[in-house]
């Protein structure tokens, strides 16, 4: 049995990936450092698999204690890499936590798996690093931007610093995942996306507002370029995306990938609105949602959605599950929290 190390794993695609890798036969060490996730999803893992992951309490940033967890899990093949801060807004108010958190931490791994013989990587990266795109769908060969954010400088510099230490470091194999917009739960509602605070992203906020913890949703512009004014991304099931994670490892430790460094583009292919999110999630849930058109938010890109050829032809991958799939299975999570 392969033993495999998630870092992150209790976050919200972490904890769904470690669910797909248990799946799929493989020991899982988790190491978090629980600042914006709870130990009870451990709890989550093991009632949907049966198998309670390793878990190491770690802080990745102390150079030490990355080295003496590498030194004890010596037999560790894979890595992948979810541990970093993610909130646009926050890395523009406190830009030094989010250098240290995202590219300390990385290095801090790389220097151990670069003197092991053989290393298999796979990074957390993000469709931020394209910036607002010339031409939609957005392939892998769609220039990098000049990143809006810390958060979106650190994905582009984290991507640079695993390229290069592949380069140099025989035997380290990385592939870096780049994602649309991750939303949905395990249908299980044992595990799901959990903000602290209020939420970043759309989905959640809906499910909240549906549930009575805000008061309403605002969609921030109706008067954008596209078919019923509001902004365009590209949903993609979590589930959906563990599964990738699971299938890009395997790409490496099959020894089936081109290159020492790849990059994929993992969404479903597919524009949706916010409002063809919001209609998706009154269909399912039954509930109307209680929402404003608001004004536009500064930086808000009008479209983006992903070129998903290369994932599909090249990795073997590709999303099932539906918007619908999705909203139905955040709503359920959202109400077996709350208890409703």
């Amino acid at each position: 049995m392969k033993q495999i190390l998630v870092t992150g794993g209790l976050g919200f695609i972490g904890s769904h990936t470690v669910v797909a890798l248990q799946e799929k036969g493989y020991e899982v060490v988790i190491i978090d450092n629980l600042s914006n996730s709870s130990i009870e999803v451990l709890d989550g893992i093991e009632h949907i698999t049966g198998v309670r992951p390793i878990f190491e309490e770690l802080d990745l940033r102390d150079k030490e204690k990355v080295e003496a967890f590498f030194s004890t899990y010596a037999s560790v093949e894979g890595v992948i890499h979810f541990a970093a801060s993610k909130a646009v807004g926050e890395s523009v108010q406190n830009p030094l936590l989010y250098y240290e958190n995202n590219l300390a931490a990385l290095v801090y791994i790389l220097k151990e798996l670069a003197k092991k013989g053989s290393a298999n990587f796979i990074f957390s990266s993000s469709c931020t690093v394209y910036g607002q795109p010339d031409t939609l769908p957005i392939t892998e060969s769609a220039p990098v931007k000049k990143a809006e954010s810390p958060y979106g400088n650190t994905k582009q510099v984290g991507e640079e610093i695993i390229k290069d230490t592949c380069n140099i470091a025989a035997g380290l194999k990385a592939i870096a995942l780049r994602y649309f917009n991750p939303i949905g739960a395990h249908d299980s509602a044992e595990i799901g996306e959990l903000p602290l605070g209020v939420p970043q992203n759309l989905v959640p906020f809906i499910t909240q507002t549906a549930a009575g913890l805000r008061k309403e949703l605002s969609v921030f512009g109706d008067d954008y370029p596209t078919e019923d004014g509001t902004c365009v991304r590209d949903y993609i099931h979590v589930v959906d995306l563990a599964k990738a994670h699971v299938i890009a490892l395997e790409r490496l430790l099959e020894d089936k990938n081109e290159g020492n460094y790849e990059i994929f583009n993992l969404g479903t292919g597919t524009g949706s609105s916010v409002l063809e999110v919001i209609q998706s999630f009154e269909k399912v849930s039954g509930e109307k949602l209680n929402y404003k058109i608001a004004p536009r938010r500064a930086g808000d890109v009008i479209a983006v959605y992903a070129d998903t050829t290369k994932a599909n032809n090249v990795l073997g991958w590709k999303s099932e599950l539906t918007l619908d799939d999705a909203m139905a299975s955040a709503w359920k999570w959202e109400k077996k929290v709350r208890g409703l």
